[in-house]
């Protein structure tokens, strides 16, 4: 048992260094001022696939798939980029996370990270965010990426065309970050379906050109 026992301790110390390294190794963030950006490293599982759920199957709202293509400056698909996402549930509220600290604690618990496959295609299954209590602004899902290696920064919100709150003033505040984030939001079978492509270091400055 004391042998199992060494092992499993080294097997954790192995773990907490390997994250450690990952930690020191950040990319950095560009496309400044950018508050938050950090926590798309905190709680980055070290295994990603190109399809991830923000929300459990069981939570409450209409269920949504938001996905698109990762494109290079030269419009072809780019795999290998972190896709991070984080939304409000359908109350408008981001609910608490369990990580009490950080920039990640204020995203809340409703987040997570795709990673572009070789068609440049990511996914995110999750549901319909819900506008703010305030009504201050539009239903929207929060995007970032981080292209290893390189660089990280925020993109667009995804906003949807049929929101009443998406006025035409709201409208002329979008800077096109990573291409436009305002989507056509379309229904079936229950599900609604939204594209956001993504084009890497559109209109992000500081960006070297991964």
């Amino acid at each position: 048992m004391a042998r199992i026992s060494c092992v499993r301790h080294i097997g954790l110390c192995l773990i907490v260094f390997t994250t450690g390294a990952w930690l020191r190794a950040q990319e950095p963030i560009v496309g400044r001022p950018c508050e938050g950006c950090e926590a798309v490293f905190e709680g980055l599982p070290s295994s990603l696939t190109a399809t991830a759920r923000l929300t459990e199957a069981r939570e409450p709202g209409d269920p949504m798939t938001l996905t698109g293509r990762v494109l290079g400056a030269d419009g072809r698909p780019r795999a290998g980029v972190v896709v991070y996402a984080y939304q409000t549930n359908a109350a408008g509220v981001y609910p608490p996370s369990s990580l009490r600290v950080g920039a990640a604690a204020r995203h809340g618990a409703l987040r997570g990270w795709a990673l572009s496959g070789p068609d440049g295609r990511y996914t995110f299954e999750t549901i319909r965010p819900g506008t703010y209590p305030t009504r201050d602004a539009p239903a929207h899902v929060h995007l970032h990426v981080i292209e290893r290696g390189c660089a990280t920064y925020y993109i667009d919100d995804v906003m949807f065309d049929d929101d009443p709150l998406l006025t035409p003033a709201v409208r002329r505040t979008q800077t096109m970050r990573g291409g436009p984030g305002i989507v056509a939001a379309t229904r079936a079978s229950g599900r609604w379906l939204v594209t956001r492509d993504i084009h890497l270091g559109r209109n992000i400055s500081g960006h070297a050109g991964c």
